[in-house]
């Protein structure tokens, strides 16, 4: 039985999975409506949800939440209204269902097309991300998608304030409200990851361990990702005040995040000058250093060691390593780094697209912060999560990521016969 609804996990899964099913035929102008009513019924509810975050945000401070889990916990005014804008923004994105990828002619009268349509029912399973619930909702229902979504202990509060909301979102636009369901213990967790039958794909967002424990644990497809290592290397080519701005952005403007650095690569040959006029910059910002034995050489700081390199601390923490060149920095980023996100800060644009051909990530930036690594800032409204996997979809998802495709072939009585054997007729294959 669920905690919420006092059904079985079993018989809420075929309720969301028959809801998507009807969601999945609704034509744009529906889906469009119900995220617009959303959107509104949040606005609405906006002193309720940021009761039930406060008093989440009370409790799990009481138990000793980690500061990094805190930060994604808290959904203040405007960090709600930022969520609120996404949800109108996936409304205004092209419909990601019903679009002809392939229309083919196989032979006269008989027609192939390839249209891309929902997947299904998702199941999100996430940590202390009150916002996720908002992004992830919007993106489903635009998507033509049911989703389940499983929020950590610490923000069932402020989770059930949202659903609460998007089921009478959904219901004023007379869209099923079971489309969107929410869990809320972590016997249900496991529950969900043995549904099969009923869910296409779960997405989880949340630590390393979390993230392996739900790979290992379900026989459902998973797109996410396991760590968030990225790195920042400035080469000896940088304009130097450039690149502090981007790297104190990349470490201190949401340190958290799964895209903030953790490790700075630096080029022997400006070593010196930047990392004198750098660290200051960090240490203004709170920021611990720590250097490898030629960054202390420099600096009077902590000893770094090789844990440090493959540590995603999600914290004002950052790992400094004087390398001899561009070649050395890939190696260490194609070895530490988790195929996220990984930054170059140059002026040599041959440099720059070296870097950007051979590192192995996700995202490969020149001259940016790693922190535009997001679905909303990439013009996606949302995303549901970020995938490092090498199959597609990768990097931040939005829509794509949520839309499969089938193909429908039409005739007028061929059989499969006229086209083999000695006498064979010949396909056109022509595309229309």
């Amino acid at each position: 039985m669920t905690a919420s609804t006092g059904i079985s996990l079993t018989t809420l899964a075929q309720q969301t999975q028959a809801a998507a099913r009807q969601l999945a035929v609704q034509p744009t102008e529906r889906r469009n409506d119900a995220i617009a009513k959303i959107a509104d019924a949040l606005e609405s509810h906006a002193a309720e949800i940021l009761a039930a975050n406060a008093a989440d945000c009370e409790a799990a401070k009481s138990d000793g939440i980690a500061s990094a889990l805190y930060a994604r916990l808290k959904l203040d005014e405007a960090k709600l209204k930022a969520a609120i804008v996404g949800v109108r923004d996936v409304g205004k994105l092209a419909d990601p269902i019903g679009a002809v990828q392939i229309h083919r002619e196989l032979d006269e009268g008989l027609i192939l097309k390839r249209i891309s349509c929902p997947l299904g029912v998702l199941g999100v399973i996430f940590e202390a991300r009150p916002d996720a619930v908002m992004q992830i909702s919007s993106l489903a229902i635009k998507s033509g998608n049911g989703v389940i979504l499983k929020g950590g202990k610490e923000a069932i509060r402020s989770c059930e304030a949202l659903v609460k909301a998007i089921q009478e979102g959904l219901s004023q636009a007379g869209i099923d409200p079971s489309v969107v369901q929410l869990l809320t213990t972590r016997e249900e967790t496991l529950e969900l990851l043995k549904l099969d039958q009923y869910v296409d794909l779960i997405i989880p967002r949340g630590s390393n361990s979390f993230v392996k424990f739900v790979q290992d644990n379900t026989r459902i497809p998973v797109l996410g990702h396991a760590d968030g290592i990225c790195h920042l290397y400035v080469d000896r080519a940088a304009d130097i005040p450039k690149a502090i701005q981007i790297a104190v952005d990349s470490k201190t403007q949401y340190p958290a995040a799964c895209n903030a650095i953790e490790t700075l690569l630096v080029d022997q040959a400006i070593a010196s000058e930047f990392l004198l006029e750098a660290a200051p910059a960090f240490q203004a910002k709170n920021v611990e250093l720590r250097g490898d034995e030629r960054t202390r050489d420099i600096l009077n700081i902590a000893a770094a060691t090789e844990a440090d390199w493959s540590t995603e601390y999600s914290d004002l923490i950052l790992a400094i390593k004087i390398v001899d060149s561009t070649e050395d920095a890939i190696a260490h980023i194609n070895t530490y780094g988790s195929k996220h996100t990984e930054a170059i800060a140059t002026e040599d644009a041959k440099t720059a697209q070296y870097f950007l051909d051979r590192v192995d990530a996700a995202g490969v930036y020149h001259n940016c912060s790693t922190r535009f690594a997001d679905g909303f800032r990439y013009g996606f409204g949302a995303e549901v999560g970020i995938s490092t996997q090498k199959m597609p979809p990768r990097g931040p998802v939005g829509l794509e990521g949520l839309v499969t495709y089938k193909y429908q072939l039409v005739g007028n009585g061929q059989i499969a016969a006229t086209y083999s054997g000695a006498n064979a007729k010949p396909f056109t294959h022509r595309d229309l």
